[in-house]
């Protein structure tokens, strides 16, 4: 055997070399040395660099998983309407999330040291009064809207965004954002069928529902710097509940049987769409960066409108998928365009 060809070989030539069963020689103990330094440095970069993969791809499949559970949450909200009213269930499901994130929020408290500040609860009620706002209106609105325009309709909630930070920030939308915001109402007018008169009083609810989901965005990015995720949520579901259960006194009946016969639905979107998926939420963003994120996540349109074929027979028309299709791509304008143009800026 040629010693020299051997000790010329590169490190990973010699790994494959002796995994075929091949007896390497070195002409110095110095060289085999070097050599195995080598091998061990190549192998833990494998190694970390598989395990960084696997974790990635994981949350990827997390952020699917949650984006699927979203997606079949509308369809549980709009069945739970024939046993419940709108007051009722979405008190209902807040009570239920405040609950199982209590725990969890106190441990977050107990490992930061310290109590939360003054501001901290203050951005935890205007939270929850906007997430309340777009709660009740999309509820009230899933009573005679489908599941598939709703789906669609509250993924406008992308598209606005940006427009209300100018509002409100006085912080001008880029130029990608005007041409999703042409997307997004062109497609919803081909939602409608190519006319404004073929959406429902439903429609219109859960449209206007988006404004507050886009306020409800704003205000989770500002409560960031507190550093209280759990806290914040379980508080902001509890100021929710109040509410909710103050309006279902007035406009509502309180029945427990009613509530009994919607608890399906009650233990699904108050557990598994609140509690869980916030929880699976905050440990896929660990390794995920938030635009790929973001967008995994709003597959939960196209997840809703499966479930509501699947589960309750909804179609849609040719033109209502067209427009379904841009409303979508809307959303994807906004969420990914930002990380397009910084890579080929980078790459300039």
């Amino acid at each position: 055997m040629n010693l020299g060809r051997w000790h010329n070989l590169s490190a990973l030539e010699n790994l494959i070399a002796c995994a075929k069963g091949y007896e390497v020689s070195f002409p110095s103990r110095q060289a085999a040395w070097r050599w195995c330094t080598r091998m061990k440095s190549i192998a833990a970069a494998a190694s970390l660099s598989y395990a960084l993969l696997m974790r990635r791809l994981h949350a990827d499949f997390m952020l699917l998983f949650i984006a699927a559970i979203w997606g079949l949450a509308f369809v549980f909200q709009k069945t739970a309407m024939a046993h419940i009213g709108p007051f009722l269930f979405l008190a209902a499901r807040s009570i239920l999330a405040a609950v199982t994130l209590s725990y969890p929020g106190r441990a977050e408290s107990r490992k930061l040291g310290s109590r939360p500040p003054a501001g901290f609860w203050i951005i935890s009620c205007v939270g929850g009064v906007s997430f309340f706002l777009g709660g009740i209106l999309q509820q009230i609105g899933l009573v005679t809207a489908t599941v598939t325009n709703t789906g669609f309709l509250t993924g406008l909630y992308v598209v606005i965004t940006p427009l209300l930070m100018w509002g409100i920030l006085s912080k001008a939308p880029r130029f990608y954002v005007w041409a999703a915001v042409v997307l997004a109402f062109s497609g919803t007018w081909l939602l409608g069928g190519g006319t404004l008169q073929g959406f429902s009083r439903g429609d219109w609810l859960v449209a206007l529902s988006a404004l507050f989901w886009s306020a409800h965005m704003l205000i989770v990015a500002h409560a960031a710097r507190y550093a209280r995720p759990i806290g914040f949520t379980a508080m902001q579901f509890g100021v929710v509940a109040l509410l909710s259960l103050l309006g279902a006194g007035i406009f509502e009946t309180i029945s427990v049987s009613a509530l009994w016969a919607a608890w399906p639905e009650i233990a699904y979107v108050g557990f598994l769409s609140s509690a869980l998926t916030f929880t699976l939420l905050a440990v896929a963003l660990q390794h995920t960066p938030a635009a790929e994120a973001t967008i995994l996540v709003s597959m939960e349109t196209l997840f809703a409108a499966l479930c509501a074929a699947m589960l309750l027979g909804e179609t849609l028309a040719p033109i209502g998928w067209v427009g379904a299709s841009m409303m979508f791509a809307a959303t994807l304008v906004v969420q990914a365009a930002p990380t397009v143009l910084n890579t080929r800026k980078r790459g300039q």
